[in-house]
């Protein structure tokens, strides 16, 4: 199954690529995955636009059921996206005890920026082990590569649209 994700995303990229006579290899594909659901606008809006100039105050504000608050899927996609980066990279992931509601975590207003930074920092990251890695490492990765932009994808959309039920989102960022 994680072959026909592959291979799609090869046949929608070689298209798209076929202006450029470059021919895709896995590393595009997955490096345009991590691309546009890190800080590269293309069909969608990618996470670090999607969190751009909201204040910490706006950040968490939750409805009164238990839908997450921005913050919360902020520091949600900055936990997974780290445990996956670190199990990349050879480091030992933080501490985790199985209870996925812990990583949904408020801000404060001294810690909200520096949450966007780490959001950015950590999706860099994971680039870069892409770019360096060799054929062996990608094939062994790319799954959960796939995985990762979804899953962005995924939360990104859920942030988009409390901005936009608040009045919070500039439609010349895209999703209009």
């Amino acid at each position: 199954m994680k072959y026909c994700f592959v291979l799609l995303f090869s046949v929608i990229t070689y298209t798209s690529n076929a202006q450029n006579d470059s021919t895709p290899t896995l590393k595009s594909i997955l490096l345009e995955q991590l691309k546009t659901t890190h800080n590269v606008e293309d069909w969608f809006v990618p996470p670090t636009v999607a969190v751009a100039g909201l204040t910490a105050e706006q950040a968490n504000w939750k409805d009164s059921s238990e839908n997450h608050s921005i913050a919360q899927l902020t520091t949600h996609l900055i936990f997974w996206d780290k445990q996956i980066l670190d199990k990349f990279t050879g480091v030992k992931p933080d501490a985790f005890s199985g209870n996925n509601k812990e990583t949904f975590s408020p801000v404060t207003p001294e810690s909200w920026a520096a949450t966007v930074k780490t959001l950015d920092s950590v999706l860099t990251a994971l680039e870069d082990v892409v770019k360096n890695a060799d054929d062996k490492k990608l094939a062994s990765i790319a799954s959960t590569v796939a995985h990762i932009g979804t899953h962005n994808a995924y939360h990104t959309g859920q942030i988009i649209y409390i901005r936009k039920m608040k009045g919070w989102w500039d439609d010349n960022n895209g999703v209009k």
